[in-house]
This record gives C-alpha cells, structure tokens and sequence, in this order.
C-alpha cells in the first residue's frame, strides 16, 4: 500500500540541501510537491512526485486525471503512486481550473506548458527525450489535443475515456516552435510518429476519427493485430525505403475496447509499451527510438571513489572482444544535466562498438550549481562543488587506467568523444591528456572557460587531431553572422579555440579542403603534411544536440584513423604525423 502522501512546497534555496556523495544524480526531495506556471497572465498548479530514491533523467509522466477529483488524493488512488515508485518515474499530476476541463485548447495548453516548465532544473533534472503524456476519464481529451499540438515533443501518449468532438480539433494545427537557450530545451511543435494506446468503450464517430489521426500519423498498416493487453494494434508499414540507423519506424497504434475507466492494471499495461520510446534531438527533428537500456544491452556498470565522490560508468565490451587481442577504446561523454545510461542511449555508440569491434566506455560527470541558490548537483563535465572545481581530467585517467587493468586495451587507440558538456571535455582531454588519447571529437561544445581549469598544473605536449560536428541552429556553437576568416560560422565563444588549434598546427585557411554529403558540410584543415588535424562538420538544421549517425562518422571517418605510440608520436592512417 502506497505512504499516504502530503502536499509540501519546494524549499526557496535549494542550494542548502546536502548531496549523496554515494549518489550525486538523486533527487534532493522526495514526496509530493505543488509547482507553479505562469500560462497567459494566469497562475496555474500541478503536482510533482518525486519517488524515494528517485534519480534524475528517469522518465516522466504528465497525467490529466478525471475532472472534479481531488489531483493529490488520484495521483495515489490511481495508481500512479505505486507505479512510481516501484519503476523510478517522474509524475506530474495537472490540476484543472474549477473542477473541469477546458477542451477549448487552454488547457492542451496547460498541459503542453506544464512539459516545458518540469525542464527549468528548479528543483529536480529532466530530460525532453522521456516525457510521456496521459489523460483519463475526461481528460483523455486533453492529453489528445496536447499530443496533436505538439508530438515531436512527447514520446508517448495513453488515453482511457470517451473521445468527443473537441478532440479532433487540433489535428491540422501545432504549437509555436520555441527555444529555451539556457536548459537548451527546444520546442518543435512538429506533426510525426507517436507511439498511441488508447482505450474506450465503442467505436463512436469522434472514436473513430482520432484512431483514424494517429493511424496515418504513424502510417500503420490496414491489417491488425491482437495481443499484449490490446484487442487491436495498428504496426508500422514493413516497406522502408529510409535508413534507420537515427529513427526507428516503432509507432504503433493500439486500443482496448470495452474500458473507459483507468484502472490501475490497465495503466501499468499500458505504460510498458507506451514508456519503450524516447524521442531525442537531431537534424530536421526529434527522432523516435526505442530506449537502449545499458546493462540489458550487455553493459556492466562500474564505480569508484573520487575526490569523495562516488563515480560511475558504463562499459561496454562487444561479445566479439575476446581473448587477450587488444582494442581500441572510446570514452564517450554525456551533455549537462544528461547521465551516462541517458547517453548510452541517445549516442548509440554501443552499436559502433559491436560492428567495428572496440571497447566503449560511458561515464557520468561531476555536479555543479547551474543556479544561484539552485539545485548543486547537476551533472557538468569538470564542474564546481563548494566553490572547488572537479577535477574530472584525473577522473578520467583513473577511468581509463581501471580499464586497462582488466581488459586488453590497445593503447595507441584510445579516443573520447561527446556533446555539448561532453564535446568541452573532450576537448579539454585534447588539452591535458593527450598522452592518453590519440583523437577527440566534440560534437556542440568545446573547451571554453579558462577559468574552470585552475585545476591543471599544464597542458600535455602531444598533438592531437580534432573532429568538431555542431548544428547550423545551435545556440551555443553557431554563429550569428558569417565568420570573415572562415567558411562557416562559429559562436564569438568557440572562435578562439579554433583559432587557437590552427595557430597551434599551423593550419591555413586557405588550404581548407570543402564538401558537401547532406546533412553536413565538411571543413577539413590540413597541416603542412596533408594531415587533418581539426575536421568541422556543419549540419544543416540542427539544433544544440547530437545523432547516432555521429557516433559511426567520428569513428570511421576520423578517430580510427590515427594512432599513438609509446614515445608520443602521432600517426595518421598507420604514418606518422610529422
């Protein structure tokens, strides 16, 4: 039975609150909370849950729950209590205004508001890529409208209760695309696939028109099936003609007839096929994937003490790495407020792994105070905790050591990788640990504040090569203007640091080599030998965040190409550098 749960309000400084040190990603709160969102001039609430031992990036829930019941007393009643705490899941519970539902479209709205607000990082860390929305009762029409106005947002959407006429009315419109330049949230509010249960009690006409909306959404097949708690499920057309390697053509439809009521077996029934999906940021929109959990994947976790913080990361050994032959290595790094199981998933490196044959490893960053007064443990490559920088280049080293003690790891290839906070401190390893790596890529960040790396003594000697992907539409990296030095345009913040490695190489604007192989327009910057030692790569349309398709061009394309040997030197393609 479910802890009878109180409302309690978020403390105004949440910066007093102590860190786990055993567990610097869990939430600082546990229990139910009111929060607040200004929507139109209008001040509207919603409850949060937060699960005992509940971590940051778990999925969320947004649910619009029945109109005139109680919302603290349902988020129990329901179900979802239990469900949250037994999965480790994020609940947010809508209230509505007077007692009832608006299907006007204020309160799709609402709730669409309400997915954006749990992203600020006031009190807890979420991610856009696992926010799935339910309605129930009469709120089955709301959580329709607010998935039709805004799909590429969610990842998943389960409704149980009677559709009306309202509930169409949203079918040919979305919401306004925005950007949330400091959480780095962006809101398409684009039409695309979603994954859809639904349940009710007949095929009504207004019924029928909503199955029929999400059925040429997610372009099903005529033919249907039964199973796995559903009467019907509508699958993706077998016939593809685009790659998969980004998004995955997963969108079913399903419904059970003959229920109108959330029960709470039917919810949990349910949100084990609705919560397989993610939706992440990419080029041209967010992508639909199924979640690659790590350690079901085959990965093993790992721990140690640092600085009296307990460190984790994921590791992954293909099953074709066996014996005593030695293999490569990619360390590859999560962004801000990310986590190392979140980027396992969204990299897709494991799979580069697996075809090319080396070990990937997937560690989880230091904290940092993002606010004033604000949460102190969200997670940030080479962070600050009580005003003492984490010194996350020895975290590294002792990472990549550990794994060299207990697997045969070739040396003379080991790389890193990562984005945004990742992409800085991959960059930063090119700084002060290229005695370890012989290439790095970062992809929408590099190394950028002089001031966060007190903590070095002094750069290491060794050359390294850079390969730097970022989006034409990345607030943090791409320029507002054309660059009249360079053939692309980079952020006021990461123009030094080209400047600095092609001063460091000697590399020569006019000697650029450019092509084109959509989605990105390529920069190559070679040295007086021919070899490229900083690549740039421009997607087209693209947003602050990264693709599978990266993870497969940095390897083939760029890292495996070079290698280091036990004195320093630097080869390229099996030659050295110089």
């Amino acid at each position: 039975m479910a802890k009878y749960l109180k409302l309690q309000q978020f403390p105004q400084n949440m910066g007093e609150l102590p860190i786990d040190f055993q567990n610097p990603n869990k939430c600082l709160l546990t229990g139910a909370f009111e929060e607040q969102l200004e929507m139109n001039g209008v001040s509207r609430t919603f409850i949060t849950y937060l699960a005992p031992e509940l971590e940051y990036c778990r999925q969320c829930i947004v649910v619009a729950p029945p109109s005139n019941v109680d919302a603290l007393e349902y988020l129990q009643s329901g179900g979802w209590q239990t469900l949250a705490d037994e999965q480790k899941l994020f609940v947010h519970m809508l209230v509505p205004q007077n007692g009832s539902w608006d299907s006007t479209g204020t309160d799709a709205d609402y709730m669409n508001a309400v997915y954006s607000c749990i992203q600020t990082r006031d009190y807890y860390v979420t991610m856009q890529d696992n926010i799935y929305a339910f309605g129930i009762g009469d709120g089955a029409v709301i959580a329709q409208q607010a998935a039709m106005k805004m799909t590429s947002e969610w990842s998943g959407l389960g409704t149980i209760g009677e559709l009306n006429a309202d509930a169409v009315h949203f079918m040919d419109v979305s919401a306004v695309g925005q950007v949330q330049d400091n959480l780095e949230l962006m809101v398409e509010a684009a039409k695309c696939q979603l994954p859809v249960w639904m349940a009710f009690n007949e095929f009504t006409p207004e019924n029928q028109k909503v199955l029929a909306y999400w059925q040429q959404q997610n372009h099903t097949t005529c033919q249907s099936v039964v199973g796995e708690g559903a009467d019907f499920i509508w699958m993706p057309g077998q016939v593809r003609t685009v790659s998969e390697v980004n998004e995955e053509q997963i969108a079913e439809v399903r419904l059970t007839l003959g229920q109108s009521a959330g029960t709470p077996q039917l919810i949990r029934t349910m949100w084990q096929y609705v919560g397989a999906a993610r939706r992440h940021r990419g080029f041209g929109g967010k992508i639909l994937r199924y979640y690659k959990d790590p350690i079901a994947c085959g990965a093993t976790l790992h721990t140690m003490e640092q600085e009296g913080f307990n460190r984790c990361w994921y590791e992954y050994v293909p099953k074709s790495c066996t014996g005593n032959e030695p293999r490569p290595l990619v360390v590859v790094m999560h962004g801000r407020g990310g986590t190392a199981d979140t980027f396992f998933d969204i990299s897709g490196m494991s799979c580069v792994a697996e075809a090319r044959g080396f070990i990937a490893v997937f560690p989880q960053a230091g904290v940092y105070q993002q606010k004033p007064g604000g949460l102190r443990n969200v997670l940030l490559w080479d962070g600050i905790y009580d005003g003492k920088p984490v010194d996350d280049v020895q975290f590294i080293r002792a990472l990549v050591a550990d794994v060299e003690n207990r697997i045969p790891i070739d040396k003379s290839r080991v790389y890193a990788c990562g984005q945004s906070s990742g992409g800085m401190m991959s960059s930063t390893l090119g700084y002060y640990a290229s005695d370890i790596f012989a290439a790095v890529a970062p992809w929408s960040g590099m190394w950028m504040e002089v001031e966060r790396n007190i903590v070095r003594d002094k750069t290491t000697p060794q050359d390294i090569p850079y390969m730097f992907i970022y989006g034409s539409n990345d607030f943090l990296c791409a320029g507002k203007a054309p660059d009249p030095e360079l053939p692309f345009s980079v952020s006021e913040a990461i123009r030094p640091r080209i400047a600095e490695i092609m001063a460091r190489y000697g590399l020569k604007s006019e000697n650029i080599q450019r092509w084109s192989c959509p989605p990105i327009n390529w920069y190559l910057f070679p040295n007086e030998s021919g070899v490229p030692m900083l690549t740039v790569g421009v997607v087209n349309n693209m947003v602050h965040a990264n693709y599978p398709e990266e993870s497969w061009i940095s390897y083939d394309q760029f890292m495996c190409k070079f290698s280091r040997d036990a004195e320093g030197t630097l080869f390229y393609q099996g030659n050295p550098v110089y």
